[in-house]
């Protein structure tokens, strides 16, 4: 039998899609093929977009995953992460007095990457905070966070917390985990001045998707100066 959408606002499409390949995949073993996104997109008719966004919700979730080449299948368990620590929390254990000066904090339309990131739609609320964060009295990062703002009412009202996490969890919506992701590139005229570093200066650009429970509660963008910052990994094998 044919799927049919409730056409209950823009964001439900993709819900439903969520759930009905949720629906398909749990309880089936790691590497089992997930629906194709064309397959999906002729049974409920919706843009190939909707699809999207309902199958990179559960890839976040960590029920399936992608692989370049073959598609996507059902996940293996994950590993046991580190745990999430916000930057004021970084910063002390590599014993450095953490601050941070609020450049902006807005109310905005999510852009189509933000959106993705969130799992919204395009053009839904959200919370842009971007922060210039020293340590040491030394600037350290300039970070730009976007936060659902349908998960965090009155955010903005309250005056901003010094810790974004502490907030969260005020919430009962700490991340549990995250995907990250870091490279290097050249600071923009912008990025030095605000860093303090000469033209065309190192940084490492870092990514973070949060995640807390099955709500994504944060993306960021954060720019390190490089002549500060080293990341730390830690390490295991396998038992």
């Amino acid at each position: 039998m044919e799927e049919v959408l409730v056409p209950d606002g823009r964001s439900l499409k993709h819900v439903q899609v969520r759930e009905y390949v949720r629906s398909l995949v749990t309880g089936s073993a790691p590497g089992s093929p997930a629906p194709s996104e064309r397959e999906l997109v002729h049974r409920f008719g919706v843009a190939r977009m909707t699809v999207r966004q309902a199958m990179d919700a559960l890839v976040v979730e960590g029920l399936l995953e992608r692989i370049p080449g073959r598609g996507t299948f059902v996940a293996r368990p994950r590993r046991t992460a580190s745990r999430i620590t916000s930057y004021t929390e970084e910063m002390a254990r590599r014993g450095m007095l953490a601050e941070s000066q609020t450049l902006l904090a807005r109310r905005e339309q999510a852009g189509p990457g933000v959106a993705r990131a969130l799992s919204l739609t395009e053009g839904d609320a959200v919370i842009h905070w971007r922060r210039l964060r020293r340590a040491d009295g030394v600037p350290m990062c300039l970070e730009d966070a976007y936060l659902n703002e349908v998960l965090l009412p009155g955010f903005l009202q309250g005056g901003m917390p010094t810790s974004l996490y502490d907030a969260l969890e005020s919430r009962g919506l700490r991340p549990s985990w995250a995907e990250d992701s870091i490279n290097a590139d050249g600071a923009t005229p912008e990025e030095c001045s605000l860093l303090e570093i000469e033209p065309g200066a190192a940084v490492l650009r870092h990514s973070r998707r949060a995640v807390s429970g099955d709500k994504i509660v944060e993306v960021s963008r954060t720019v390190y100066r490089a002549d500060r910052f080293t990341l730390w990994v830690q390490l295991g094998q396998d038992g």
